[in-house]
């Protein structure tokens, strides 16, 4: 089976994070870069499909150079290869864009199954997976907290407010993934060696077949009009408990009317 990963590198959530003055894009030198975590539950799930199916797992990423630490570490953890997509012009690309340039990639690479986390922690529009799905034809299976594949059908329990929903789907298909449906696994001292020998496909607009003008911060659908540092976290305040402390709490929590 043909399991391909899409990973994100995003700042590091403990970092602060900042926007450009210039462009209103993220500004990545600011923070540390890190796999985004959701992926991280991706890149575990696809390695556990392989290990019952046979096949191997690529991870695709699309970033900047700094994003090939996030490939060696997904490469350490077990999976096969990596494609990554790398070129100035895709900065500043928005979801729309990004689903485009990744479904280039993946049909001229093909692919059985397409696993994503829900989300990532800097954009946060969990759009990617219906738009990718939808770019390249097939199914999707959204929110996925169990995986089973049984020759070329897909079930998952999709995670609800009120428990799951059970979907069925036939491959191939895109899956994205909540962090409850399984603990990733730690890069054990061989697999950070082994990583360092594993095939990385560095690929270009042109390389990909990406056409440059439906790429990129000129030609984005969408757009950032304004944006403001958020406030310094104002001072709690401390409530002396001298007999009276479950008063002074409920009135609290009713001038924040949350009683």
């Amino acid at each position: 089976m043909n399991i391909v990963v899409c990973v994100k590198q995003v700042p590091d959530t403990e970092s602060p994070r900042k926007l450009k003055s210039d462009d209103s894009t993220l500004d990545r030198g600011a923070a540390d870069g890190v796999i985004n975590e959701l992926d991280e539950y991706a890149i575990e799930e696809a390695l556990r499909i392989k290990e019952a199916q046979g096949g191997e797992v690529t991870v695709l990423t699309m970033g900047p150079d700094k994003a090939t630490d996030s490939i060696r570490k997904a490469l350490a953890m077990g999976a096969d290869k990596a494609v990554h997509l790398l070129d100035d012009a895709l900065a500043g690309s928005d979801a729309l864009q990004t689903s485009y340039a990744i479904q280039q990639v993946l049909g001229r690479n093909g692919f059985d199954l397409v696993i994503l986390g829900s989300e990532s922690t800097d954009a946060r529009t969990g759009m990617l997976a219906a738009m990718l799905a939808e770019r390249l034809g097939v199914p999707q299976l959204s929110l996925a907290n169990k995986v089973e594949i049984d020759g070329s059908a897909i079930r998952i329990q999709r995670q609800t407010d009120y428990g799951h929903d059970k979907v069925e789907a036939t491959l191939p298909a895109v899956v994205s993934v909540v962090e409850k449906i399984n603990e990733p696994r730690y890069p054990s001292f061989k697999g950070i060696m082994a990583a360092k020998k594993k095939p990385v496909e560095t690929l270009d607009v042109a390389g990909a077949g990406i056409d440059a003008g439906q790429v990129g911060l000129a030609n984005a659908a969408t757009e950032v009009v304004d944006f403001a540092e958020a406030p310094a976290r104002a001072q709690g305040q401390i409530v002396t408990d001298e007999g009276d402390g479950g008063v002074k709490i409920a009135e609290f929590l009713a001038s924040k009317k949350f009683v």
